[in-house]
């Protein structure tokens, strides 16, 4: 299944977080709620995409900036899973997000605005992330920027990697992810909210989607992997478009789950309908799962996923 061996995959992220997720049984404002279920996880979407590849056997290596107790709590969980990691210290505190989830799918989230990185700090960072780049086939950065670094320095750190000959792959958002795009990235993986402030489009149909993804191929962009939640992922490549669903039948939380599907497509190859089946299947297992918690082998549902090469542009997207 996969298209990767152990060890190349170097994934970075520049505001991780220590996430704790707790299950209510309804999210009444104002009122003292007991939780039916709490979980606390390293969290970070690059963090996570570290995490499903190591919960499906295969080995990466998560660069993160930690700094204070929360840092200390966030290397120590990501060590207790397991996960190789390099963290880099920082002066400032690692933030912390909580999730509350409802037993309907519905997800409330709560995210610090993290550490500030300094210049010395965030060029730390970079040094660490060029040097691991050597023995890497995949660089993936994802998540927002923190305060502190410019855009004009993340694009450095971009045009460098893609220079050096990774394959870089972007999973953010505003400007980060249009430097990402402009510096060359062979993959980015925007949800539709990141994909219609890209490209300053409205996206109301699946067409809109499709054009869109193209814009940012035309951009510079090599493939790219929208991820529209309930309604799948579409994957514009220069193979062509083909779009995705992956129906889950009892959503818990989908916190996480862009992540799970970035490192399923990862996992097949990033490449083609096997890489958009695993991905969405991965997904899929993600929001099925509670917190933040990714999928092994025994969640993943291959059989109900359904693709199509010829989707119909008019397909209507359900309102937000």
């Amino acid at each position: 299944m996969t298209g990767l061996n152990p060890g190349t995959v170097l994934t970075v992220t520049l505001n991780p977080s220590v996430d704790r997720a707790l299950e209510v049984d309804a999210l009444i404002r104002g009122e003292v709620l007991r939780a039916a279920d709490s979980h606390i996880d390293p969290g970070g979407k690059g963090v996570n995409v570290s995490r499903a590849l190591l919960a499906n056997g295969i080995r990466s290596t998560a660069v993160v900036p930690a700094g204070g107790a929360e840092g200390e709590q966030l290397v120590d969980l990501l060590k207790g899973e397991g996960v190789d990691m390099l963290a880099v210290p920082i002066t400032g505190r690692t933030r912390s997000n909580i999730t509350l989830a409802e037993p309907d799918g519905t997800v409330t989230k709560i995210n610090e605005a993290g550490p500030t990185l300094s210049d010395t700090e965030f060029a730390q960072v970079s040094d660490a992330v060029l040097a691991a780049a050597g023995t890497a086939d995949w660089v993936v950065i994802c998540g927002s920027l923190p305060p502190g670094p410019t855009v004009a320095a993340f694009t450095d750190l971009c045009e460098r990697l893609v220079k050096s000959g990774v394959r870089l792959a972007v999973d953010s958002s505003g400007p980060a992810l249009l430097a990402g795009v402009a510096a060359g990235a062979a993959l980015v993986k925007p949800n539709r909210e990141e994909l219609a402030e890209a490209t300053g489009t409205g996206l109301v149909t699946l067409g809109d989607v499709i054009r869109a993804c193209g814009r940012l191929r035309e951009a510079g962009a090599g493939t790219v992997l929208a991820s529209l939640g309930a309604e799948g992922a579409v994957l514009v490549d220069a193979a062509g478009v083909i779009a995705g669903v992956s129906p889950v039948s009892v959503p818990r939380s989908t916190v996480g789950a862009g992540d799970a599907l970035l490192a399923g497509f990862l996992a097949a190859g990033a490449s083609g309908e096997a890489a958009l089946v695993e991905g969405l299947a991965w997904g899929a297992a993600a929001v099925s799962l509670p917190g933040s918690r990714m999928p092994r082998p025994q969640d993943l549902d291959r059989t109900s996923i359904r693709l199509d090469r010829e989707p119909d542009p008019n397909r209507p997207l359900r309102r937000d």
